[in-house]
């Protein structure tokens, strides 16, 4: 029979092996991304992009309920009966999720298309995002019937059904979104100058016949979105008609009757409204962005053109000059692909909180408080070990990588600028997943929603202040991401630590990680600028350089990591081969 320890030693690495398999996969999804958004970058613009990313943040709250917060509660359901031997239940769970997910997600389609006019026209006053918002409808229904499938396996402490399906995705993404974007500027600019006509529109002037087929482009890029979401809900039901979900029929014989269906819906619903409102809200910080970022710039450039457009000076084509009506859009533009890099640090943390959320909620249905303790300090540490140097040293090199991944454009100022301060802010946006993960694991669902509607209010209020004076303008946004982050990040863990009655240490947790993280980002800095005067002129050399300065800050950073002992050696055990790796560095007296 195994012992307590035993199992807390099993789950503590099946939580980074699940862990390890996300981050793999939400690795691999980021790049298709990048290999998707940076060409779409030089086919639409700055202004496609920003068309495009009001497309996806107004999408992205009702989005994030079908890939964040359904997935979370059937997976915290699952994960409850599995614990307690309850395989009935467990099958049950995803029987009854199915229709209750499909209404769902028909209501969410139905809303997002009767709100998106009003939304565009009136709140916005970006007519031309109208088209892109209606094209990514449908993504909502499909994204929520592929949640029951995800939120089963993860339940299980199966990653890998999750990990392969966002990868489905995005490459379906990539390769549809791009291919229908660049047909559709192609068709638009030949049909214009053969008929001027766009899509047999007839626009008032060249320039609005040029906003109208970025518009179609938009489009195109989020139908790519669209049939990603068909995709992956497609192989996650061959792949469960297939292989199944590895229970044995023995278990399913040996365990007690499940419970009534309308008892697991009820539950089901109690879980998941909680969960569902926390995930909105964490994704409404880019529809805040969307909705008001503009409508502030809109605000200045009527009172105050002179002492807005001074800030930039240089970095607006004249296409915009000539066309006021579109500098807020494209400066949203530039702001998201700041976004578009940032959130590469949050993204691959997720994975963390996704592993997290069944490792610790078996250990809290045992009530084993050492276990509970160990899990949860594993799960922040290794996050904090990750998500610190990657993001300090985005601050540290956002010029290069600005011009690396977009160019030496005008806009390249403006989106390292806000990409410096969106770097300090993924250290505490890359904590906030796993936080509420465990927050919810411990039987707290609603905290994650309290705090994070207290923390969105205060990025509000951030954003409208800021954003509305000129020499701030878009910064002011990245500001309130700050500001709204290291409140909930920072109050995540002190309500975790108060609700399972155990001193977790935030300084023996982070404060050597974050010295550690400071060290990689000033050694990446100083020695991207020793050696750029060496190296040739253009995106190649810049890359070499960055390439070079990056392997530099992450050496720095490991030699400060075991040189201030901040990593402990069962982090090291749960890697794989582990073993070997601890006995080697215990060997250099290392650990």
């Amino acid at each position: 029979m195994k012992t307590k320890r035993e199992t807390a030693k099993q789950g503590s690495q099946s939580f980074l092996h699940g862990a390890l398999i996300l981050t793999a996969g939400m690795a691999a999804v980021k790049v298709i991304g990048a290999l998707f958004k940076i060409p779409l970058k030089y086919s639409v613009g700055e202004y496609g992009m920003g068309l495009f990313n009001v497309a996806y943040n107004f999408y992205g709250p009702v989005f994030s309920l079908a890939t964040a917060g359904f997935p979370v509660a059937v997976s915290k359901m699952v994960s409850e009966s599995r614990t307690l031997g309850r395989w009935n239940d467990v099958r049950q769970i995803r029987r009854v999720a199915f229709p209750l997910f499909f209404a769902l997600g028909c209501a969410g389609m139905v809303l997002l298309t009767l709100a998106a006019p009003f939304y565009c026209n009136r709140v916005i006053e970006t007519p031309h995002a109208l088209i892109p918002v209606l094209a990514l409808a449908p993504a909502i229904l499909f994204a929520c019937l592929g949640a029951v499938y995800r939120g089963y396996y993860e339940g299980l402490q199966n990653m890998v059904p999750t990990a392969a399906s966002e990868v489905v995705e995005a490459i379906v993404k990539l390769g549809l979104g791009l291919s229908a974007s660049r047909w559709a500027v192609s068709a638009c600019t030949a049909e214009y100058a053969e008929f001027g006509t766009v899509f047999s529109l007839h626009p008032g002037s060249p320039d609005e016949a040029m906003f109208l087929t970025l518009s179609f482009a938009a489009a195109g890029a989020v139908l790519g979105v669209t049939f990603g979401s068909v995709c992956a809900l497609a192989y996650l039901a061959l792949r469960h008609k297939r292989k199944g979900d590895g229970i044995s029929p023995r278990l399913y014989q040996s365990a007690p009757a499940p419970e009534s269906r309308r008892h697991t819906v009820k539950r089901l619903l109690d879980i998941t409204l909680p969960v569902a409102i926390g995930s909105v809200a964490m994704n409404v910080t880019g529809l805040i962005d969307a909705t008001f970022l503009q409508s502030r710039l809109s605000g200045i450039l009527e009172q105050e053109p002179e002492r807005l457009l001074s800030g930039f000076s240089g970095m607006i084509p004249e296409m915009y000059l000539e066309n006021p009506e579109t500098i807020p859009t494209y400066l949203y533009g530039c702001f998201t692909l700041a976004m578009t890099v940032y959130l590469l640090v949050p993204a691959l943390t997720q994975a963390f909180g996704i592993s997290a959320l069944p490792a610790v909620t078996e250990a809290w249905a045992r009530g084993d408080r050492r276990e509970i303790k160990a899990r949860i300090e594993s799960v922040a540490r290794v996050t904090a070990l990750f998500c610190f140097p990657a993001g300090l040293g985005l601050s540290a090199v956002a010029g290069p990588v600005t011009r690396v991944l977009y160019g030496e454009e005008s806009s390249s100022p403006i989106i390292a600028g806000v990409l410096t301060l969106l770097g300090a802010a993924s250290l505490a946006a890359a904590m906030c997943t796993p936080f509420s993960s465990m927050l919810q694991a411990v039987g707290r669902a609603d905290l994650p929603v309290k705090l994070l509607a207290a923390a969105m209010a205060l990025k509000l209020l951030v954003n409208w202040l800021l954003c509305s004076i000129p020499e701030i303008n878009i910064y002011g946004a990245a500001l309130g991401t700050l500001v709204c982050y290291l409140f909930l990040a920072t109050a995540q863990f002190f309500c975790l630590r108060r609700e399972i009655g155990i001193k977790l240490s935030a300084g023996k947790l982070f404060l050597r990680p974050l010295l550690c993280a400071v060290l990689c980002g000033l050694s990446a800095r100083a020695c991207f600028s020793g050696i750029r005067p060496f190296l040739s002129d253009g995106t190649m050399g810049e890359a070499v350089c960055l390439g070079i300065s990056v392997v530099f800050g992450a050496i720095i950073y490991l030699l400060g990591l075991f040189i201030l002992g901040a990593v402990e050696k069962n982090d090291i055990k749960m890697l794989p081969k582990g073993q070997k790796i601890a006995k080697t560095l215990e060997k250099w007296e290392w650990i």
